[in-house]
């Protein structure tokens, strides 16, 4: 085809996509920046810097092509290559702008998507005006609503589903973006430090045009919500020789502890929750869960219990650790991690309980809960213990 696909007029200054596609060099670079990097045509991820110039064949076609000079009182036909040559050669500026639209017969008129803002508003004003009265009259004045739907409409009519269904995502509030939370176990899993998550923030952004992954601050904020320490919780009747301040988060797994036990030197790096605050930031964690358990059991009349929980403690020692290269203090070359699962919740009635939640993979990862992580030797039998005393001692308090 010698007519590009968004204004359909003959190419000027052609440019060909990586998909084949070929358009004025203005239209598509104006196309991309309204509508995103996207080849118009087919959707296929287009930039700037993949446009190409044709083959020099097509060229020699497009250059040879017999057109009628539109200016007044000349009619002359000359090559589309040697038109700007034959244009430059009137000499009167005022004959230049005698061009006309081509429903007056003469040159085509521009693209909606290639004109600057104010010449979409011009020439847009008569079907805004009368947008602007149907919303008034039928739907209270909500013109966004009724253009976003006017657009999802035409894009489901022309089957360009994932379009419509970004845009329907963001008429509900939803958006593209993913959660804080998400993409904070992203990070975890794939075991990207901050700035290289950082980096793949900033280059998604870039060049999707879209903020898909969130922000580090977000993340920092979310991964306060989910860690103990968070969640303000009161015990009735107060727990015996623990502190009741519920904002703490990580503790050294070392405070005070002597330097040394039975005369062995404790050269560990130990880091823990409370058990209590751990506790009870797991069963925020679940509260949907149990709050379903309890509509299926019909028994929302027991929100305030009593509940009887069940929990699974384990200790496991995690392997070879060794820092690979590098001089990190010395400690250890193996891990240990104390972790606890719940396994069920019940609530009493009467001389029966009736179970509103159980674990169903009570050994998968996913539902073990960290509360001690030790660089420690498992066969370590006495720092183990003083390591995970004060621990033992929160759980009988």
């Amino acid at each position: 085809s010698i007519s590009c696909q968004i204004c359909e007029h003959i190419l000027a200054d052609p440019v060909e996509t990586t998909c084949r596609h070929l358009f004025c060099r203005t239209c598509i670079l104006k196309c991309i920046k309204v509508m995103g990097s996207y080849c118009p045509s087919c959707w296929y991820p287009c930039f700037p810097t993949d446009l190409v110039t044709p083959v020099k064949s097509f060229l020699n076609v497009l250059d040879s092509l017999g057109i009628r000079c539109p200016v007044k009182e000349c009619d002359e036909e000359i090559l589309h290559g040697k038109y700007g040559q034959h244009l430059s050669s009137h000499k009167e500026m005022k004959d230049r702008e005698l061009y006309c639209h081509i429903n007056k017969g003469g040159r085509p008129r521009q693209h909606l998507l290639s004109l600057t803002r104010r010449a979409q508003k011009h020439r847009l004003r008569e079907l805004k005006r009368q947008v602007k009265a149907f919303a008034e009259k039928e739907e209270g004045g909500d013109i966004k609503a009724v253009c976003m739907t006017l657009f999802l409409l035409a894009l489901r009519a022309k089957n360009e589903h994932r379009q419509a269904d970004e845009l329907e995502a963001i008429m509900q509030g939803r958006g593209s973006g993913l959660h804080p939370a998400v993409c904070l176990a992203i990070r975890v899993n794939t075991f990207l430090s901050c700035s290289q998550y950082h980096k793949m923030y900033r280059t998604v952004k870039a060049v999707t045009g879209r903020q898909i992954f969130q922000p580090l601050h977000a993340l920092r904020t979310a991964e306060k919500a989910l860690l103990p320490g968070y969640h303000p919780f009161e015990w009735k009747p107060p727990l015996k020789n623990v502190s009741t301040n519920t904002e703490v988060g990580i503790i050294d797994g070392l405070s005070g502890l002597p330097l040394s036990i039975d005369d062995y030197p404790v050269d560990t790096i130990a880091k823990r929750f409370r058990y209590d605050a751990a506790l009870v930031c797991a069963l925020k964690d679940m509260e949907e869960e149990i709050l379903e358990g309890m509509k299926a059991k019909n028994l929302d009349d027991y929100l305030n219990g009593p509940f009887t929980v069940v929990v699974k403690e384990s200790c496991d020692g995690m392997g070879d650790v060794s820092e690979k290269h590098g001089s990190g203090p010395a400690v250890p070359e193996k891990a240990v991690r104390f972790s606890f699962t719940v396994m069920n919740i019940a609530i009493a009635l009467g001389k029966e309980s009736k179970r509103i939640f159980e674990e169903v993979k009570p050994n998968s990862e996913l539902c073990c809960k960290p509360l001690c992580l030790m660089l420690a030797d498992e066969s370590d039998h006495e720092t183990l213990t003083a390591i995970l005393s004060p621990l033992i001692a929160e759980r009988e308090a």
